[in-house]
């Protein structure tokens, strides 16, 4: 459909439609993440209004159009556009978590598009228009289950939300001639986004509410949203850690062995194979070292031939945090406890299912509880984990 109106209007208003090869450029945005923005990745249909609309947002540094949710390795657009290679037309959204939260993100989303139609986008029509969000990590997996439960629960729309709810794999970004399309060929792109119906279907159904402060949504909510969509066995335990005071360096020291303190305190590693608990299969809890607070169980810990402990998610997903790890001149997540701050370990997305992910923690920053020393331990509300 977007090539049929820009061939409508060269006959308009003689505007050469030119065929653009994409340049070798890279749009690769790891210098965006080094500076301590996020990511996150959303479908809405055609990827030029999307990326206009996130760009126009607070706190959104820059939006890149590409693909996503497909088979096909470096897809093309005429081969993505076929509908060939199970790819939808994607966009990669770098923001500022301290001015936008992805909950606003995705109030931002649902603004822009039509999440009740699972088969195109307006005026395109095919699974490669179909609306997503691609979902890094565990805690953006939470925050979108509970915004389109809100949203379906909403009675804004008619039909059913219709929005593939996924994992990211791997996101392609497009050639250079379709980055910024909204900006560099204003007509053409006014003409398009008029043609689709797009603008008229969303005042339609949005009123008065179509653009609001999206800074708004989210900011001190996003624990509370994200408890909301887990288990109730997930709940309670850490808020008593809530006041916890770090100790002074000294009381470190002493408190903790020259490896913990290297590791938890000056973000060490240790080594692979040699630790304390990488083979550990004993039912219980890992806690942290410096606070005791509660961090993983061993429901959730699987092997994964690193010689680390690894584990396919936390307890309380607001236990943990992630933070952007640059050293050794690559970029990867690192892990930390909420409360004491300890470095943990990093987190990698080639963990197994259900969350496809994979926390390496070092022993050095746990304390491990069996199941069966729980409550004399103080953890007796968290047997639940184990309850058959």
């Amino acid at each position: 459909m977007k090539t049929k109106i820009a061939v409508f209007l060269a006959a308009l208003t003689g505007i050469t439609v030119l065929s653009v090869t994409a340049s070798p450029e890279t749009v690769v945005r790891a210098d965006l993440q080094q500076q301590g923005l996020k990511v996150a990745t959303f479908a809405g249909g055609c990827f030029w209004c999307t990326e206009a609309g996130f760009e126009k947002l607070p706190g959104v540094r820059e939006a890149v159009s590409g693909y996503a949710g497909g088979q096909k390795a470096d897809p093309t657009y005429q081969e993505v556009s076929s509908g060939s290679t199970g790819h939808t037309e994607s966009v990669q959204v770098y923001y500022d978590p301290e001015v936008i939260t992805y909950a606003g993100l995705l109030q931002s989303l649902w603004r822009q598009m039509d999440p009740t139609d699972g088969k195109g986008s307006f005026v395109d029509r095919g699974n490669q228009y179909r609306p997503a969000v691609f979902y890094h990590n565990e805690q953006q997996h939470l925050i979108a289950q509970q915004s389109m439960a809100e949203l379906a629960a909403s009675g804004r729309y008619s039909k059913p939300l219709a929005t593939e709810l996924t994992k990211l794999t791997r996101f392609y970004p497009a050639e250079d001639y379709h980055q910024d399309y909204y900006k560099r060929n204003p007509l053409r792109y006014k003409y398009y986004r008029f043609r689709s119906g797009r603008d008229q279907y969303l005042e339609k159904t949005w009123g008065d509410d179509l653009h609001p402060d999206f800074t708004q949504f989210g900011r001190g909510q996003q624990q509370a949203a994200t408890s909301k969509m887990v288990s109730s066995q997930e709940t309670g335990t850490t808020n008593r850690y809530s006041q916890f005071k770090k100790p002074s360096e000294q009381q470190l020291r002493s408190q903790l062995t020259e490896l913990q303190y290297e590791v938890t305190q000056e973000d060490a590693t240790e080594r692979a194979f040699q630790n304390e608990y990488w083979d550990e299969k004993r039912q219980g809890i890992y806690v942290d070292i410096v606070s005791g607070e509660p961090l993983f169980s061993s429901k959730d810990k699987f092997k994964s031939g690193t010689g680390w402990p690894s584990f396919t998610r936390p307890i309380n997903h607001s236990a943990v945090s992630e933070h952007t790890d640059t050293k050794f001149f690559i970029t990867r997540t690192e892990v930390r406890s909420q409360y004491a701050d300890s470095h943990l370990g990093h987190l990698f997305s080639d963990g197994p299912q259900p969350t496809g992910l994979r926390y390496c923690i070092n022993s050095a920053a746990l304390r491990f509880i069996p199941r069966e020393e729980m409550a004399t331990e103080g953890y007796g509300e968290l047997l639940s984990l184990f309850s058959e």
